[in-house]
């Protein structure tokens, strides 16, 4: 086997020696049953397995700083840009950074989602562009939907949380590109750098649980604003469970989009309702939450059940 090709890295001699004994010796190494008195080397493979997982987070969270230096980059690219616009139409460069905060997002997702697909993150295997099927496609809009409420009630329950991005994202939804940054673009492209690349990575590594945990942890902290964190922990928490059950990126692009779209929506048409609860009131939204909860409990169990060919995905804590 090319040990190279396939864990992605360069490897020292020794790391090819235990890698041999590994694969010679099977799970023996492991539960200590091999005949060849493997105590010492047990302990060289548990080191060895931490040395791989401690890579792997430093992979989850290179990813993420490049993500943020791309955008910086793309920022420092368009604002000249954008000045020299401002300037021609007002006569003065005080409008740049609006002009430039949606051109610069759009490029810095462009700029993200080609070094993902050029380091080899987004390689279609058969599953990672599937649809999966129309039954499971369904089943994901409504855990989705489901999903989107209950997390609605969960964060009108943090509303003491400062929220540091309103400002941004209304200079965004006022522009049609802003909107299609927000809605379309953005989800695809976190979906492609968290589930594709950073749950993929976390998957080679960890059980299922902890990746999944991981990788809606790291997906939560990324949003920095306090305001959406807890509510992106949960949410990623489902899609990287999705990814996980299909291995694929629509189920979870469609219930991100489906979520971004709607949050787009309620904010421009109902720009003073900052929770359902306000728009629906009290004895609807208390029907609907109680709804949403089955409806997310049967879903789990629908989708839970899903087994890719010739592989046991049911999930187990």
């Amino acid at each position: 086997m090319d040990y190279k090709r396939a864990y992605g890295y360069e490897k020292s001699i020794y790391e090819y020696y235990v890698i041999g004994v590994v694969a010679f010796h099977g799970d023996d190494v492991v539960n200590g049953s091999c005949c060849c008195g493997l105590t010492g080397l047990q302990e060289n493979v548990y080191l060895y397995t931490l040395l791989k997982k401690k890579r792997t987070m430093k992979t989850a969270i290179k990813l993420v700083l490049i993500y943020f230096v791309m955008q910086i980059l793309a920022a420092l690219l368009v604002m000249p840009f954008a000045m020299l616009y401002s300037y021609a139409v007002s006569g003065t460069i005080d409008a740049a950074s609006v002009i430039a905060l949606a051109p610069s997002m759009l490029l810095g997702f462009v700029g993200m989602g080609g070094y993902l697909w050029k380091k080899g993150y987004l390689k279609d295997d058969g599953r990672i562009w599937s649809p999966v099927s129309v039954a499971y496609l369904g089943w994901s809009i409504i855990i989705g939907l489901s999903t989107i409420f209950l997390i609605d009630f969960v964060m009108s329950r943090l509303s003491f949380l400062p929220d540091w991005m309103g400002a941004t994202f209304d200079v965004l939804q006022s522009g049609w590109l802003g909107i299609i940054c927000i809605s379309v673009l953005g989800p695809v492209l976190e979906e492609m750098l968290f589930r594709g690349a950073i749950t993929k990575v976390l998957l080679q590594r960890y059980s299922p649980v902890k990746a999944i945990i991981l990788s809606a942890l790291v997906f939560g902290i990324f949003h920095i604003n306090p305001a959406q964190v807890a509510g992106a922990v949960l949410s990623g928490g489902l899609f990287a469970w999705l990814y996980y059950k299909t291995g694929s990126l629509i189920p979870g692009i469609l219930i991100h989009i489906l979520n971004n779209s709607l949050s787009v929506f309620l904010s421009l048409h109902y720009p003073d309702v900052k929770y359902t609860s306000d728009l629906l009131g009290e004895p609807a939204y208390w029907s609907c939450l109680a709804v949403a909860a089955v409806l997310f409990a049967v879903s789990c169990k629908v989708m839970n059940s899903y087994r890719l060919p010739a592989t046991d995905t049911t999930f187990k804590i």
